[in-house]
């Protein structure tokens, strides 16, 4: 009899801590769901569910697999690419302003430098647009925000070929991955 009651109970705890672990898996796999189709739907856009993941989820994980949806993803793509166009933006105002102008510099460290100001100046210009790009992203309004973000791709291989690859601050690089997954999430909204 207490082989039996002991068997009920332990039973008993087996079922319940399988329902427990598999309503926990599927509330973590519903979860990241939206995440998941999306990234896996950018194929078209040369975007890899890896870059697109990474992307999203490199600075707050939290925030990319907790989105409901894909417009909650778009809105928090756009807001990404701004927030990365800004760094970058800052990045170069700061690397342009610790090279001493007065110090003599060879020829190639002074076009480098001319081309890290051309380069400032085109992410002064990206910066606002990338902005209201996410503003309307958030409220819906996807055809504009697909134009500015398309055009953002090319600031960041602009600035590269102007300045050279070893030139430039390695937040460049990053915004250039961000403004490819932006692009392409917000342009797969707008075909939708």
């Amino acid at each position: 009899m207490a082989m039996a009651a002991t068997s009920s109970a332990l039973l008993g705890a087996l079922l319940f801590h399988l329902l427990f672990f598999s309503a926990d898996v599927h509330a973590s796999t519903v979860a990241s769901a939206p995440l998941d189709q999306l990234c896996g739907s950018l194929g078209s856009f040369y975007v890899t569910p890896e870059l697109c993941a990474s992307a999203l989820c490199g600075v707050d994980p939290s925030a990319c697999h907790s989105a409901r949806g894909t417009p909650e993803l778009a809105a928090l793509a756009t807001r990404l690419v701004a927030a990365n166009a800004t760094a970058a933006k800052a990045s170069l105002e700061s690397v342009l302003a610790l090279a001493a102008p007065e110090a003599p510099a060879s020829a190639e460290a002074a076009e480098a430098r001319k081309g890290m100001r051309s380069c400032l100046q085109l992410y002064a210009g990206a910066v606002p647009a990338l902005r209201w790009a996410a503003r309307a992203v958030a409220s819906g309004r996807y055809r504009g925000a697909r134009e500015v973000l398309e055009a953002a791709q090319y600031v960041a291989s602009g600035c590269a070929g102007m300045a050279g690859e070893a030139a430039m601050p390695r937040e460049n690089d990053r915004f250039s991955d961000m403004a490819i997954v932006a692009h392409a999430v917000v342009a797969s909204m707008s075909a939708a």
